[in-house]
């Protein structure tokens, strides 16, 4: 079963550790099964519950999943490979539409927003026990906040989303916990949660959001949290609705202890209207981040929430990194009440782009999806195939695996590189690559 690699250990750390060594090391590979535990406790001359105890160790960890009555096997993606390796080749001359990244010529210069920084600094260094959160940050991103209809509570600022996220995951979760996931969504959330040993328990996604009965079905098998995208999602560009928002607060208020985190990375490249959801729940928090409308340089997020969520999660900062440099905070803030963007012509400039290959796929009987944001999802029969036809016509695509995981296949398309004179020609290759489209959503 295992070929020539024989697991060695004699405790339960042992065991995990040695498995977890193999797979490192490519010994143990991705899909491969481990053997029963009974069979490997005889090999090893060890009683079942320790090798019990090892595997669940792993599976905590995010090196195995279980696969039904076939046992225990090595993750076909383990959290320690990471999706973004699920990346295509880009050919000579061809256009890369795989990185997700906002138009360098839409983002701002930063260059008064640093000397200004720089000037506060100068003037009064920040010390060890000062406040780590800027005012002049905390001001601005409060005002927004509240015009956005998000409840009143503290602040903390972390170094970009994701790491909002694990923060406040790991504030109120433990190994084991299932959190509801939309899916398709956001790779690297997806790598995230089996890294911190928690599962994920997928929730379809149409134009208009997560699907309130999906959600619904997840908490009542036993989802401990949610992590839901408001607008500008990835890879779908969906954007909740107010109809959808209500019917969501709905199923949420019948599960009042969820842990509910709002991802709001859109803010400033979209002109929709935002339609929280926080505050329904007993622990709740808002991350806003500056990463597409500033540039991702900027690692910085604004994360609003309950006392008990930013208390812990800023307890948690002061053992580890402290804060998130003042200077860069103080930055931000320059950008943000400078209006340092015009987000209404941001908006339109990505909108138009989306809608223009939209538009150009539906014509040639090609159903896309991207309400908002900078990110075009094309449901395709066969992902791999038409990966390859669009590289080998010169455009590469980001393969929709990296942000599936029951959903059905697609590829992702970022509308920031293109110019109007691409779209047609972008369409044709696309049109050609998936036909014959599905006639279904994505959810």
């Amino acid at each position: 079963m295992l070929g020539e690699y024989r697991i060695s250990g004699r405790g339960a750390a042992e065991i995990a550790a040695d498995v977890e060594r193999a797979v490192g090391a490519g010994e143990l590979r991705p899909g491969q099964h481990l053997p029963p535990m009974r069979e490997l406790a005889a090999r090893l001359g060890v009683n079942p519950n320790t090798v019990a105890a090892a595997y669940r160790s792993l599976r905590e960890r995010g090196v195995i999943e279980t696969a039904g009555r076939r046992g225990s096997r090595i993750r076909p993606r383990p959290a320690t490979t990471g999706r973004e390796q699920l990346r295509v080749e880009v050919p000579a001359g061809g256009r890369d539409l795989s990185t997700g990244n906002p138009d360098p010529a839409l983002l701002p210069g930063l260059g008064p927003a640093v000397t200004a920084a720089a000037e506060v600094a100068g003037r009064r260094p920040v010390l060890y026990g000062d406040d780590p959160v800027d005012a002049d940050l905390a001001r601005v991103a409060r005002t927004e906040l509240d015009a956005d209809g998000v409840p009143a509570g503290p602040l903390a600022v972390t170094s970009g989303s994701l790491d909002a996220v694990e923060r406040v995951l790991t504030a109120h979760l433990k190994p084991g916990d299932t959190v509801a996931v939309e899916d398709p969504g956001w790779g690297s959330l997806l790598d995230l949660i089996p890294a911190l040993g928690l599962h994920a328990a997928p929730v379809g996604v149409d134009d208009d959001g997560p699907l309130d009965g999906e959600l619904r079905r997840a908490l009542e098998s036993g989802a401990r949290a949610l992590i839901v995208t408001g607008r500008a999602q990835n890879p779908t560009g969906a954007s909740v609705t107010a109809t959808r928002a209500r019917a969501l607060r709905a199923v949420l208020r019948d599960h009042p202890r969820t842990l509910l985190i709002e991802d709001d990375h859109g803010h400033g490249i979209v002109d929709l209207p935002l339609h929280p959801l926080a505050g329904v729940t007993r622990h709740w928090a808002f991350v806003r981040s500056a990463a597409k409308a500033y540039g991702p340089d900027l690692r910085l997020a604004v994360l609003a929430g309950d006392p008990l969520t930013v208390d812990r999660v800023r307890g948690r900062q002061r053992l580890g990194p402290g804060w998130v440099s003042l200077l860069l905070q103080r930055t931000v803030a320059h950008l943000w009440t400078h209006d340092a963007i015009d987000r209404a012509a941001v908006a339109r400039a990505y909108g138009a782009r989306r809608d223009a290959l939209v538009g150009a796929l539906a014509e040639r009987g090609v159903a896309a999806h991207g309400r908002s944001g900078m990110n075009v999802w094309v449901p395709v029969p066969d992902e791999t195939g038409a990966v390859a036809r669009l590289v080998q016509a010169g455009w590469a695509p980001a393969p929709g695996a990296r942000f599936r995981l029951t959903s059905p296949p697609g590829i992702r398309i970022t509308v920031s590189p293109l110019t109007e004179e691409d779209v047609i020609p972008l369409a044709e290759a696309v049109a050609t690559a998936v036909r014959p489209s599905p006639a279904r959503t994505y959810g």
